[in-house]
C-alpha cells in the first residue's frame, strides 16, 4: 500500500540525486493541474512563483512544484521544469503559447561537499523524467541528498537529513500527505515520544540540547541563511486557494512538532499545498487540516530515519550501529 505523497491521485514525483556533489532536487508533477497554496515561515528564504499562491491572485493552476538544493542557484531547475511541461503541451493557454506555473524553493547544501555544483535547468528536466505516479524514494535523494540538520553545534557536528513523506486516508475517503526536505539549523524530536532523534553530536556519542544550547550561549552555529526546511502537502480533496493556503499555513505546526528550535531567522521553512481535487467527498477542512499536521510531522520523521551519512556527516541510523 501507498503511504507516500504519491498516494494522492494526480500527483507523480521524481528525484535528481547528485551524491558525488551531496546536492539534487525533487519535482512534483501535476499534469492535469492543481489548486495550489503556500506559507513562508522562515526567515531566510529562497523561492520562485509564491506570489501568484496567494488567494488573491489570478492564477489558480500549479503544473509542479520543485524542491532543490544548491541555494539560489538551485531555482534554476524550475526552469527545466517549465521547459519540459511546456514540451509535454501542459500548462496555460495564452493565444500562441503554453505556459506552465511551476513554483519552487530551495535549501542551502553548499560545501558539504563543494560549493560549485548545483541543480539546473537540465536536472529539473532529468527529475521530470524521472517521475512516476510509485511510491516516493525517501533519504539522502533528490532535494535531501545534501540536507544536514542540528547544526547548532557548529555543521561538523550535525547530522544528515533527508527527504521524507507519509500520506493519510480521511474516513471521507479523501488522502493527504506530504514530502519535506529537512535541511534544519535546529534538532529533531519524535514527537509522540519526545525523544531527541537528531542534535549536535557529543563526543563518546549521543547529542547535545540544541534548545537548551541556545538558551545557555553555548551555540556555535554556522553563520548566515544556510539551512530550510521545505515540503509540500497534498490532498485529492477539491479545495479552493483560501483552502489550499489554510493547509500550507497549518502544516508548519507538523514542522514545530518536531524541529526545535524552528522558523529561526537562519531557516528559510517554506511549506507549498496542492489540491488536485479527484475526491469530491464533502470537505471537513478541520480534519484536513490536523491530518496536515500529522503527515508533516511524520514526513518529517522518516527523512531523519531513511537518510544515509554523506560528506562525513553520519545519519541516526549510523549512529545507533
Amino acid at each position: 500500500m501507498n503511504q507516500t505523497i504519491t498516494a494522492v491521485s494526480g500527483l507523480e514525483v521524481g528525484h535528481y540525486t547528485d551524491l558525488e556533489n551531496a546536492t539534487g532536487c525533487t519535482v512534483f508533477l501535476c499534469r492535469e493541474g492543481a489548486v495550489g497554496g503556500v506559507d513562508v515561515r522562515g526567515g531566510s528564504p529562497g523561492t520562485r512563483e509564491t506570489d501568484l499562491l496567494r488567494p488573491v491572485h489570478r492564477v489558480d493552476q500549479v503544473h509542479a512544484v520543485v524542491l532543490s538544493g544548491g541555494s539560489a542557484f538551485g531555482l534554476d531547475a524550475a526552469s527545466g521544469v517549465v521547459a519540459y511541461l511546456e514540451s509535454q503541451g501542459i500548462g496555460y493557454k495564452v493565444g500562441s503559447a503554453i505556459v506552465p506555473i511551476v513554483s519552487s524553493a530551495i535549501l542551502f547544501d553548499l560545501g558539504l561537499i563543494t560549493s560549485k555544483v548545483r541543480p539546473g535547468a537540465a536536472d529539473g528536466r532529468r527529475a521530470c523524467l524521472d517521475a512516476t505516479s510509485e511510491p516516493m524514494t525517501e533519504g539522502s535523494v533528490g532535494a535531501g541528498t545534501g540536507a544536514t540538520v542540528a547544526k547548532l553545534g557548529g555543521g561538523r557536528r550535525g547530522v544528515k537529513g533527508g527527504i521524507g513523506t507519509a500520506a493519510i486516508t480521511l474516513s471521507s475517503g479523501q488522502t493527504i500527505s506530504a514530502a519535506v526536505a529537512v535541511n534544519a539549523v535546529g534538532g529533531v524530536w519524535d514527537y509522540k515520544t519526545g525523544q531527541l532523534l537528531a542534535g549536535p553530536r557529543l563526543i563518546g556519542g549521543g547529542f547535545d540540547d540544541p534548545v537548551a544550547m541556545l538558551l545557555t550561549g553555548k551555540d556555535d552555529a554556522p553563520s548566515g541563511p544556510v539551512n530550510t526546511t521545505i515540503g509540500l502537502v497534498a490532498t485529492d480533496a477539491k479545495l479552493t486557494k483560501e483552502d489550499a493556503n489554510y493547509l500550507a499555513r497549518v502544516s508548519h505546526d507538523g514542522l514545530a512538532l518536531t524541529i526545535r528550535p524552528c522558523h529561526t531567522v537562519r531557516d528559510g521553512d517554506t511549506m507549498f499545498a496542492l489540491a488536485t481535487g479527484h475526491n469530491d467527498s464533502e470537505l471537513d477542512l478541520t480534519s484536513l487540516g490536523a491530518a496536515a499536521v500529522e503527515v508533516t510531522a511524520q514526513a518529517i520523521l522518516r527523512a531523519i530515519q531513511q537518510a544515509t551519512g554523506l560528506g562525513g556527516i553520519p545519519s541516526i541510523r549510523e549512529l545507533a550501529t
